[in-house]
């Protein structure tokens, strides 16, 4: 592979990465040396792309996409259709959230971006993996979604209003 391929893959691992990536890691990924790669994470941050050195390793500054937090309500025939609401509107479901009046708050990563992530979510519940959190709550729960633009996130939360899942008075 040629310097140049390995700092396109360089910058496509970085990009979907959620933690810094070691340059050990990218070196034996890369089968280069550590120093290699530091000299290929120089010649990426000269042409402009905003590579973030920590101490475990290098980040990519990531653009802030908005988010908002929602708080919806439905039985557990309707969580596919929330998730794909979301996700066919350009959203990605950061987490759930719940607020117990016992226990107190709960949040659970979840980060579905696709059709495929909600079945998957929705698969583990079936076969008995767990239940969700909202049945805790009496199906009351908060979801961190996120999208490219405010505009995209009025459309996910008119449509979930129209579909009666948004709870308007919190």
């Amino acid at each position: 592979m040629n310097g140049e391929k390995r700092r396109e893959n360089i910058i496509d691992l970085l990009s979907r990465s959620e933690s810094p990536l070691s340059g050990l890691y990218l070196a034996k990924l890369f089968n280069v040396s550590r120093q290699v790669i530091v000299q290929d994470i120089a010649l990426l941050r000269a042409k402009n792309h905003d590579i973030l050195p920590t101490n475990c390793g290098y980040l990519l500054k990531k653009e802030h996409k908005p988010q908002k937090l929602l708080c919806v309500a439905h039985n557990d025939e309707s969580i596919l259709d929330e998730l794909f609401t979301i996700v066919d509107l350009g959203g990605r479901v950061v987490d759930v959230r719940i607020e117990h009046q016992t226990y107190g708050n709960f949040v659970a990563e979840l980060n579905i971006k696709s059709r495929k992530d909600a079945e998957e979510l929705v698969k583990s519940f079936l076969s008995g993996k767990g239940s969700p959190l909202k049945n805790l709550t009496n199906d009351r729960h908060w979801h961190l979604v996120q999208a490219d633009s405010e505009e995209d996130l009025c459309l996910i939360e008119n449509e979930l209003r129209k579909k009666g899942y948004l709870c308007e008075n919190i």
